[in-house]
This record gives structure tokens, C-alpha cells and sequence, in this order.
């Protein structure tokens, strides 16, 4: 009886170990078969995440950790960057107290008329854009300089013969005789610039030659005015790569080594803000100075300031206030130039202009503009408020004669 009960026992353990069996024979065909769905493990040591966070590393830490495409810019452009020295001759004239008679016969006549002439010496940077020898620089740079130097990169110096300069673009265009085989600077275009941009200036800052900053463009079309200097007709191009006195004239270069703008040191109590002048349209100014020498400007002859609704609510509250002024949008008219296209006009100090043209104008920055893209005699429709009343005055525009 016992016997077949054990027989039955063992043919159920039999039963489930040949289960069992299959069952993994079957586990490790599938692997065999299918190795393309198992993902291989990670090799290496155990904790090990280097490799990990070098391939999560982000674009950005990528291209800051890597200055190739700065090395790349410079050395594209470094060549044609050159250093511009300038000597200017002055000579003072003695104090007028000292020409006096009775100063005269008192310490007698053995007094000297004049004093002896000073040197003054000014440091600036610049860019070949030709290769016959045309380098572009600021009109500050080379303003008034008696002697220019130009030394290029690899040491060799040039006699530079300024061509033309423009004061109220604060451009000018000086030429050295050095063959034709020179450097030239590649030149972008400031249009396609964006904010965020990569922003290289290249120059000659307080006398280190050829140095490098890096930066970004941290604005675009930031005014003249905005800026501190109201006798300038510029957009700046913003940037916090650091530009310092020596820089004025250098190239600002976007990622690529094109020239996109020309550093202007102009503010010095700036502190991680630079300003240059685009390209696009330092290129037009650069044409005409190499042409004529000289750029003609238009001009009004109004000193103005930007007139919203609440700055003219706070000047008629104010019981000190000499006038009362139109709550609305548009340019007031704060000074009048006698003898200007303005005063010819019969435009008023306290008028508000509306419009020119038929085109609303709502800020200053906007009139310079229209009237800078205006030719030299064209007849400008303005539109003021004067008091209560509207009237539209006829103002033949006129060449500015100098930035002052």
C-alpha cells in the first residue's frame, strides 16, 4: 500500500523539477534571442558620475568652459587691430595780468609773452578696413593731433594722414602708406545683432596692447542722450565687456571675429558698461569721410526734451513754475538757437512738437532721427501746440557746423 503512494510522490517531484527546468531554459533563451531590449549596465566604478555630468553639461557651461571661438574671433581679426598714438602742440599764452602797463614798468619788460609749448600725448586704438592702409578709429582719438602714429601688431609704425573726421558721429578715417597687402578686419553687420550676443573687444586699454575682453551685448539702441552726450547723433550698441581708455576706436567683435561695432570709452565713471558705435553705421559714415572729409548733418537748432503727460502734470502742480505746459505726448522745446532753421520757422521756446511730416513724434530721440535722415535744404512740416492752439510751421533744414 505504502509503495504505490511513493511512487506517486516521486512522480510529482519529477513532474515539478522538469517545470522548472523548461521554465529556466526558456528565461535564458529569451535573453539570447532578444539581447537588443536589455540596456547594457554602466562600466566603471561603482559612484563614478563623471561621465554622467559631462554628458548633461549644458550648452552654456560648454561654451564659457571652451574659449575656441574666442581664440577664433581674435586671431581672425588680431592682425588688422593696430595702436594709434597722437602728439599734440600747445602753446599758453601768459596771464593778461601780466601784460599789464603798470605790472610791466613795475618788474620790468624782460617778461616772457608766452609760455613754452607742451606736448600733449593721447593713446587710442583703431582697425585696417582696407588694404591699401584705410583705418577707421574715433574722431577723439585723432581730434586736433598734430602727429598720428599707427603700429600695427607685428611692430612696424606708420606716419597716419587723417582723411576725415566727424564729431557728431565721433568718427574719423585716417590713412598710412604700407603697401597693399595689409590685414583687413572683417566687417559684420550690427542689424543682425541681438541682445545676449557674445561681445569681444579688442584694443589697447590704458596702454596694454593687444588685450582681450569678453563680455555680452547687454543692450541695443541705447541713445545718446541716454548716454550723457547730448551734442552725439548715435545708438550705442551696449556691452559689459570691459572697454577703458586706449580702447576708444578698437573693434567690438560678435562670436564669429566680424567687426559689429567700434568701442567708444566715453563714460568714465562706467563701471561694467561699455558703448559702441554699429557698424552699419560707422561703414556709411566711413564712406563719406573717405569721399568728402567731412559729413553734412541736418539740423533744427532747438534744444528739447522728451514731454509725457506725467512730467508735464508735475510741472503745473508746482506753484514755482514759471510756465504752464500741455499734458500730452511730444517733444517740449527748451531753448530756441538764435539764428537757426528754428528760429527762422517761428518755433518758440515752450512749444510742443506733435509731429513732422504728419508722423507722430513722442520722444527727442526720435525727432534727431527724423531730422538726421532729412537731406540738407528739405523743407520739414511741424506740427507744435503752443498754449492752447496747434500750428504748423514750415522749417527748412540747415548743415550743422560743428558738435557744439
Amino acid at each position: 500500500m505504502r509503495f504505490p503512494k511513493s511512487s506517486r510522490s516521486l512522480r510529482q517531484l519529477s513532474t515539478h523539477v522538469l517545470a522548472i527546468a523548461l521554465g529556466v531554459l526558456l528565461t535564458v533563451s529569451t535573453l539570447q534571442v532578444l539581447p537588443s531590449q536589455a540596456e547594457p549596465a554602466p562600466t566603471g566604478i561603482a559612484g563614478d558620475t563623471s561621465q554622467l555630468i559631462a554628458q548633461r553639461q549644458s550648452p552654456a557651461t560648454a561654451a564659457i568652459g571652451s574659449t575656441s571661438f574666442v581664440t577664433a574671433a581674435v586671431n581672425r581679426v588680431g592682425t588688422a587691430v593696430v595702436r594709434i598714438d597722437t602728439e599734440r602742440t600747445i602753446t599758453r599764452r601768459v596771464d593778461p595780468f601780466f601784460e599789464d602797463p603798470f605790472f610791466r614798468r613795475f618788474f620790468g619788460e624782460g617778461l616772457p609773452q608766452q609760455m613754452p609749448s607742451e606736448q600733449l600725448r593721447g593713446l587710442g586704438s583703431g582697425f585696417i578696413i582696407d588694404k591699401s592702409g584705410l583705418v577707421m578709429t574715433n574722431a577723439h582719438v585723432v581730434d586736433k593731433a598734430d602727429k598720428v602714429t599707427v603700429r600695427l601688431k607685428d611692430g612696424r609704425t606708420f606716419e597716419g594722414k587723417v582723411q576725415g573726421i566727424d564729431e557728431v558721429t565721433d568718427l574719423a578715417v585716417v590713412k598710412i602708406n604700407a603697401g597693399n597687402d595689409l590685414p583687413v578686419a572683417p566687417l559684420g553687420s550690427s542689424s543682425n545683432v541681438q541682445v545676449g550676443d557674445w561681445a569681444i573687444a579688442v584694443g589697447n586699454p590704458l596702454g596694454f596692447d593687444n588685450t582681450v575682453t569678453l563680455g555680452i551685448v547687454s543692450t541695443l539702441k541705447r541713445s545718446s542722450a541716454q548716454v550723457g552726450i547730448s551734442d552725439k547723433r548715435l545708438d550705442f550698441i551696449q556691452t559689459d565687456a570691459a572697454i577703458n581708455p586706449g580702447n576708444s576706436g578698437g573693434p567690438l567683435l560678435n562670436g564669429q571675429g566680424e567687426v559689429i561695432g567700434i568701442n567708444t570709452a566715453i563714460r568714465p565713471d562706467a563701471m561694467g558698461i561699455g558703448f559702441a558705435i554699429p557698424i552699419d553705421k560707422a561703414k556709411a559714415i566711413a564712406a563719406q569721410l573717405q569721399r568728402d572729409g567731412k559729413v553734412a548733418h541736418p539740423y533744427l537748432g532747438v534744444q528739447m526734451l522728451t514731454l509725457t503727460p506725467d512730467l508735464a502734470k508735475q510741472n503745473n502742480t508746482d506753484p514755482n513754475s514759471p510756465i504752464q505746459i500741455p499734458e500730452i505726448n511730444g517733444v517740449f522745446v527748451m531753448r530756441v538757437v538764435p539764428n537757426s532753421p528754428a528760429a527762422s520757422a517761428g518755433i518758440r521756446r515752450g512749444d510742443v512738437i506733435l509731429q513732422v511730416d504728419g508722423k507722430a513724434i513722442t520722444s527727442a530721440e526720435q525727432l534727431q532721427n527724423v531730422v538726421e535722415d532729412s537731406r540738407l535744404g528739405q523743407v520739414l512740416q511741424v506740427k507744435v501746440q503752443r498754449g492752447n492752439q496747434t500750428q504748423q510751421l514750415s522749417v527748412r533744414t540747415a548743415e550743422l557746423q560743428n558738435a557744439s
